[in-house]
């Protein structure tokens, strides 16, 4: 099959923010774990978005010149969003006040995958090493929206780049053992609408490795993720109250 024609970065990004802000728009007006098969169908759309993200981060390791400079824009996105994403669902901004789970949003997971891809890479240290530290990283993402399955996610897509069967493998594994918390711990019904990941498979896919004409794809990102939560948040407050939670959300 030939790619030339097929989709860009800009483009996958574009799909995987209209399907983020349907999901959290979803949250936000159907709170809890509703069954009823439009919010079902529109969650599973949502689940597009992190997939892309995961690759992107792995694919933004490849090609960025600088990735000290790459690495504290997403730190510096993933404190900024930590209040939008908390505000945006009703859940405190200290940690661990009523669960261990989405204590944070999905962009400390993805700054923390970068940083494994580095460690991964690191010569100088011996495998013992990165072994530690890969699950120290784990422990520390466990906590926050899609935990630690998005940094060995974006860990297993960088590693295995350029075998397009290895990535998607890997990314259903993590997606599989995600789903598995979820069935046990929150919902079963949410638990298969994880797998809905499997839906990024033909977009990426058609990915043709190219960038994009759009010069600010990267800038909009980093301005759309905190800005959208906060305006779901504030419907959140005018539909249902500043007390009420919205439930689990998934980026």
């Amino acid at each position: 099959m030939d790619k030339s024609k097929g989709l860009n970065a800009d483009q996958l990004k574009l799909i995987a923010i209209a399907a983020m802000t349907l999901d959290h728009l979803t949250w936000t007006i159907w709170p809890g774990y509703s069954t009823d098969w439009w919010v079902v169908a529109f969650h599973i759309l949502g689940r597009l978005t992190a997939p892309i993200m995961w690759f992107f981060i792995a694919e933004g390791y490849h090609y960025t010149h600088n990735v000290k400079k790459y690495a504290i824009r997403l730190f510096f996105l993933a404190v900024i969003s930590h209040f939008a994403y908390n505000f945006c669902f009703g859940i405190s901004f200290v940690p661990f006040t009523e669960t261990v789970f989405n204590q944070t949003g999905v962009v400390w997971s993805l700054a923390w995958g970068l940083v494994l891809l580095c460690i991964n890479d690191n010569e100088k240290m011996k495998q013992w090493q990165k072994l530690i530290l890969t699950i120290f990283i784990c422990i520390i993402t466990f906590p926050s929206d899609w935990s630690c399955i998005a940094t060995m996610s974006i860990l297993c897509m960088g590693t295995n780049r350029g075998n397009f069967k290895k990535q998607m493998g890997w990314m259903m594994f993590w997606t599989f053992m995600y789903a598995a918390v979820y069935f046990v711990f929150i919902d079963r019904v949410y638990a298969v609408i994880q797998l809905g990941t499997c839906l990024t498979i033909p977009l990426l896919y058609l990915y043709n490795g190219k960038k994009g004409s759009w010069k600010g794809m990267g800038r909009l990102f980093y301005v759309y993720y905190p800005l959208h939560l906060v305006i779901c948040g504030i419907i959140r407050i005018l539909l249902w109250g500043s007390g009420v939670s919205t439930g689990t959300a998934n980026f």
